[in-house]
């Protein structure tokens, strides 16, 4: 298959679609009331955004799958706050247990929305943090390079892995 061809327009425009709804779906919840002009101007503002969306991010580049994303909220919830403890358990332990360092992670995400989207997310959890991407891999800085930080990261991306449609790497 040619990795440089064009997605179907069946699949731009359920691409489309779907990603519209999403739009205007966040635009009635920001909504203080229902008046027919504040939908109207939603479903315009929906429809440029779907637009826009496809042209910066094709359906050929991936996509995410919104319930398998939504069941990671608590895991990822739950992961911060252990976290963000144990970074200010060290902080205020006088002998300050730290041993800060490099670790390069290898990645089964090819470079794009996926892989942008897993640093992201780490970049969020307390005492990691990506720096550089390596030939196969994120380098990340971490604050105790004696914890198992590589395995943890390999765990992140494996329960990440399930909210994505893998697509054509773009760089």
């Amino acid at each position: 298959m040619n990795q440089l061809a064009p997605p179907a327009p069946a699949s731009k425009a359920s691409a489309a679609l779907a990603r519209g709804l999403v739009y205007y779906g966040f635009w009635l919840l920001l909504l203080p009331s229902a008046k027919p002009a504040d939908l109207i101007l939603g479903a315009l503002s929906a429809g440029a955004a779907s637009w826009l969306s496809i042209y910066l991010l094709p359906p050929a580049a991936g996509g995410i799958r919104l319930g398998a994303l939504l069941r990671l909220l608590p895991h990822f919830l739950w992961e911060s706050v252990r976290g963000g403890w144990d970074v200010a358990r060290r902080a205020f332990a006088p002998s300050m247990p730290l041993k800060p360092g490099l670790v390069e992670c290898p990645m089964s995400f090819a470079p794009g929305l996926a892989r942008n989207t897993f640093a992201s997310i780490t970049s969020l959890m307390p005492g990691t943090l990506p720096v550089a991407d390596c030939d196969g891999g994120l380098l990340y800085h971490c604050l105790d390079t004696d914890q198992p930080v590589v395995e943890q990261l390999c765990a992140e991306q494996r329960l990440l892995a399930r909210a994505f449609v893998e697509g054509q790497a773009h760089g």
